[in-house]
C-alpha cells in the first residue's frame, strides 16, 4: 500500500497535514471509509479531533457517508470535547446523510439523540434547523426518524417544528409517526404569520387526509372560529373584551380564509371541521363567504340542530382522558374499553390515511 511505504521510508510526510479548506488526511480517509489507511493514520499520530474550516471531524465526514466501520473506529479516539466545539453531532451527520445503521450504532454508544447544532452551523440553514430529526424529517426518512423518535427525540425543539415540515411536505407516514410520539398538533410558527390558529392547518387545505391526520390527533379547532367580530350567528354570546385584545396583531381564520384565492375551499373545509365540535359560532364575515357555498345547507342544517347524544359523549370521555393519554398507543391498548369504542374515540370513522393504507 502506498501510504503505508510513504509513512515507512518517509520522514516528510506529515500526517496532521491540512488542505486549503481545513481537511486533514484523516478526514480525507473518514471520507472514503477506507478502513486500512484510517487505521494507518491514527498509528502514525493523527488527530481524529482537528476540524476543517467548516467545523467537520473525520466522525462527522464518516457518519455522513454511512461508513460504519470507519465510525466505529472513529467514536473511541474522538473527544467530546471536539465534538461539542465543532458544534455538530455525528448523530446529526448520520440522520442528514440517510445511514440507519451508522444511527443506530451512535445511539447504542449513547451519543444524544436531543443535541442541537450550535449557532455557527444552525445559521447556514434557512429553517433554523437545530435537531437530527429535523435533518431525518426533512429529508422524508421515516427510517431514521423512527429510530430517533424510539431513542428518545423531541420533536418540538426545532423553531420550525418537525411537524410543520412534515405536513407542508404532504408526508403521511412522518406526520402519523410525528403525532404517536408526541408532537405537538397545536404548535406555532410565528416568524411568517402570527395567527390566532395552530400554523399546521395553513398548510393542508387542499389535502382532506392530511388535515384529517391533525383533527384526529386533536388539532384545536375552536380557534379556527374565535375572532374579532362582534356578534356571531347561530349563538347568544359576544365576544369578550380580554378575546378581542388576544386577537389584536394576528390574523384570525375568517380573514385567512377570505382572501380571493382560498374562498372556494371554505365551505367544504368548514364542513370538515363541525365534525369535531359541539357548537361553534360562524362570524358574520365568514357567513358572507359560506352562503355562496355548496355545503352551506349542510352547515346550516348541522348549527341550527343539537349533535347526536354519542357525538357529545365522544367529545366529553376525549377531554377526560387528555390528548397526551389518547395519542399515546400502549396506554390505549391497555384502556378497558371494547375495540369498537376506542375507534370511535379515536375517529377512526375519519382515518383516511389509514383507510388508505389497508
Amino acid at each position: 500500500m502506498i501510504l503505508s511505504k510513504l509513512l515507512f521510508f518517509s520522514t516528510r510526510v506529515d500526517v496532521a497535514a491540512q488542505a486549503a479548506n481545513g481537511d486533514t488526511v484523516l478526514y480525507d480517509a473518514a471520507g472514503s471509509g477506507n478502513l486500512d489507511c484510517i487505521l494507518l493514520l491514527l498509528r502514525h499520530g493523527a488527530n481524529p479531533n482537528v476540524a476543517s474550516f467548516a467545523f467537520q471531524l473525520p466522525i462527522h465526514r464518516a457518519a455522513y457517508e454511512g461508513h460504519y466501520l470507519a465510525l466505529k473506529t472513529l467514536i473511541p479516539v474522538t473527544t467530546k470535547r471536539a465534538i461539542h466545539q465543532s458544534g455538530m453531532s455525528p448523530v446529526h451527520s448520520a440522520a442528514d446523510g440517510g445511514h440507519a445503521s451508522c444511527l443506530n450504532l451512535l445511539i447504542e454508544e449513547g451519543f444524544d439523540v436531543n443535541s442541537l447544532l450550535g449557532d455557527h452551523i444552525s445559521s447556514n440553514y434557512g429553517d433554523m434547523r437545530k435537531t437530527p430529526l429535523y435533518f431525518a424529517v426533512c429529508n422524508g426518512d421515516v427510517t431514521c426518524a423512527e429510530m430517533l423518535l424510539g431513542a428518545g427525540a423531541n420533536p418540538d425543539l426545532d423553531p420550525l417544528f418537525c411537524l410543520l415540515v412534515a405536513v407542508r411536505a404532504s408526508h403521511y407516514e412522518l406526520v402519523r409517526l410525528l403525532l404517536a410520539h408526541g408532537a405537538n398538533v397545536n404548535c406555532f410558527f410565528t416568524a411568517i404569520c402570527d395567527t390566532v390558529f395552530p400554523t399546521a392547518l395553513q398548510y393542508c387545505l387542499h389535502d382532506e387526509i392530511m388535515m384529517r391526520l391533525l383533527l384526529n390527533n386533536g388539532y384545536h379547532i375552536e380557534s379556527c372560529f374565535q375572532c374579532e367580530h362582534n356578534f356571531c350567528i347561530f349563538t347568544q354570546s359576544y365576544t369578550t373584551a380580554d378575546d378581542t385584545c388576544s386577537y389584536l396583531n394576528k390574523v384570525t381564520f375568517c380573514d385567512f380564509i377570505s382572501v380571493s384565492w382560498l374562498k372556494h375551499l371554505v365551505g367544504r373545509l368548514v364542513r370538515i371541521l363541525l365534525d369535531y365540535v359541539i357548537h361553534v359560532p360562524i362570524c358574520p364575515k365568514l357567513q358572507k363567504i359560506l352562503e355562496t357555498q355548496n355545503e352551506w345547507p349542510e352547515i346550516c342544517d348541522i348549527l341550527r340542530n343539537p349533535h347526536c347524544l354519542q357525538h357529545l359523549c365522544r367529545l366529553a370521555i376525549r377531554k377526560r382522558i387528555t390528548l397526551r393519554r389518547l395519542n399515546n398507543t400502549r396506554f390505549m391498548s391497555a384502556l378497558p374499553f371494547p375495540p369498537a369504542l376506542k375507534n370511535y374515540l379515536i375517529y377512526k370513522e375519519y382515518d383516511l390515511y389509514g383507510q388508505m393504507k389497508m
